[in-house]
């Protein structure tokens, strides 16, 4: 970081405040900007960071979800003479610029307010930077903010002055309107569990989407993180244990119909039915070199996807469960394929295979440092919390939680590791766990998944809000995932093919 660099203020919208910051780190990898942050809080919406210049500043920005605006920081402080004091060391020399331009002052006060002829005061205390162009309160030249951060509850406390405060000039603003183009009430097709606008394309920001990528999500559903990935330029892949989640109607009511209704017809690569233990898609074997023949290298610039979590009913995978005691399901499932209304056989399959198995399809399919991020529930109570899994070829970038009552689900993100970077050791211990959590196995759907079981032990109070009611997309529309190889909670589950 150079001794030029500047000081910005990024005024994020206060909502999802463990995903802030990931997507800020996530943008500025996308743009190849150095970022370095100053200062942040959950429990505030303003962050200050170092950027090279102002036009870095607002390219950083230009694609956040959560960024309200960003501005270049002219001063800061706990009162308003400390405030006056920072603004005439770090920016005096920069007053001579604006002394003709047109201007606007405002206050923005998070958490507290003010009466009109006070905000009239506060801004009239910086008349000593002589700007004498015309005031306008629309589309002016320049635009100066006075934030104001104040305690919670502070307006009926009495409180009566900001804990905090910061005067930027405004730069630019992010895209909290494109949500809206995606708002599930408007989409012509939906499930009841199909995921949020805002949180798929924060996630698709955090997992790198953008033009000239490959995106795939293996639960793909009704289309909720293609389509976000695709509002980036990404071109987007998909499939689904349940083919007639991707079906839909046939008619208007479809998955394709989404991308059209959108206007993202051109970034739908292709979506077929399949699960990870029955998939199309070519892997590459771990621990052998590559040829780069572009058919067995891995081919995903990004992988995201919100898998079942199975609380409804015990997750399936594609197979039978005792293929000798019904030995004909096979065959006649071989003749009967083809036909429109056929329903593959299911067996019972493990929540933590399932995590685990996404791991290792991304080391497997995932170029390097291409992202993998996917959603992941979890009790709040730390004794109870499922352990974050973990992969000898993929790296944790970043975890964000969003809490409901008693449970939470994690936005996990993973970086590729190149093979170079890879520690043998580490690869030697997670074959050794898998092959150890293969003995402790259950055969109940609640042995076989831990989050279902305490779900109904210690969640089910009705103040407690249902994976299904905190719209969570469960891609099988049957609570059927789409990966499997048998590990651990927690347990690497690596293989070499």
């Amino acid at each position: 970081m150079s001794k030029d660099t500047m000081e910005y203020l990024i005024r994020f919208s206060q909502t999802y405040e463990t995903f802030r910051l990931p997507e800020i780190e996530a943008l500025a990898v996308i743009e190849g900007i150095p970022l370095e942050v100053v200062s942040y809080s959950p429990e505030s919406p303003f962050c200050i960071v170092k950027l090279p210049s102002p036009s870095a500043a607002k390219q950083l920005i230009r694609r956040s979800i959560l960024v309200q605006s960003i501005h270049e920081l002219w001063g800061q402080g706990a009162t308003l003479p400390d405030l006056h004091a920072s603004v005439h060391k770090l920016t005096s020399h920069l007053w001579p610029c604006y002394h003709t331009c047109s201007f606007k002052f405002s206050l923005d006060s998070y958490q507290g307010s003010r009466t009109g002829d006070a905000k009239i005061a506060i801004i009239n205390q910086f008349a000593y930077t002589g700007f004498a162009g015309p005031i306008k309160m629309r589309n002016p030249d320049e635009e100066f903010t006075l934030f104001e951060d104040w305690e919670f509850n502070s307006t009926p406390l009495g409180i009566p002055d900001p804990k905090y405060y910061y005067l930027g000039r405004f730069l630019g603003i992010g895209m909290r309107e494109l949500p809206k183009k995606l708002d599930l009430k408007k989409r012509r097709y939906i499930s009841t569990t199909s995921m949020d606008a805002e949180l798929a394309l924060v996630t698709a920001n955090i997992a790198l989407a953008g033009p000239g990528k490959l995106f795939y999500d293996p639960f793909v559903g009704t289309g909720s993180f293609p389509l976000a990935c695709a509002e980036f330029g990404a071109l987007t892949f998909g499939s689904d244990i349940d083919g007639r989640s991707i079906r839909g109607d046939e008619k208007k009511k479809t998955l394709k119909a989404n991308f059209e209704q959108y206007g993202s017809l051109s970034k739908l690569g292709g979506m077929f039915t399949a699960d990870l233990t029955n998939s199309p898609i070519r892997r590459v074997p771990l621990g052998q070199p590559e040829d780069g023949d572009g058919v067995r290298g891995r081919i995903f610039d990004g992988i995201v996807c919100d898998p079942p979590y199975g609380v409804r009913e015990g997750l399936k995978v594609l197979g039978v469960k005792d293929p000798e005691k019904n030995h004909w399901v096979i065959p006649k499932g071989k003749e009967m394929y083809k036909q429109p209304d056929f329903i593959p056989p299911r067996k019972p399959y493990s929540f933590l295979a399932m995590l685990d198995d996404i791991l290792q399809f991304a080391a497997q399919t995932l170029v390097d440092n291409g992202r993998l991020s996917f959603w992941m529930p979890t009790a709040n109570d730390q004794d109870q919390e499922i352990a974050v899994p973990s992969h000898p070829y993929m790296e944790v970038v970043s975890i964000s939680t969003q809490v409901f009552n008693k449970w939470s689900r994690r936005l996990i993100t993973y970086r590729r590791i190149p093979d170079s970077q890879v520690d043998p050791s580490a690869v030697k211990q997670a074959k050794e766990a898998a092959e150890e959590s293969k003995k402790k196995l259950g055969k109940t759907a609640d042995d076989l998944n831990p989050f279902r079981k305490l779900y109904f032990e210690g969640f089910g109070s009705p103040a407690s809000a249902s994976p299904r009611d905190c719209g969570t997309e469960y891609p099988g529309r049957s609570q059927s995932p789409g990966s499997g190889k048998i590990a651990g909670a927690g347990t690497p589950a690596v293989e070499e093919n």
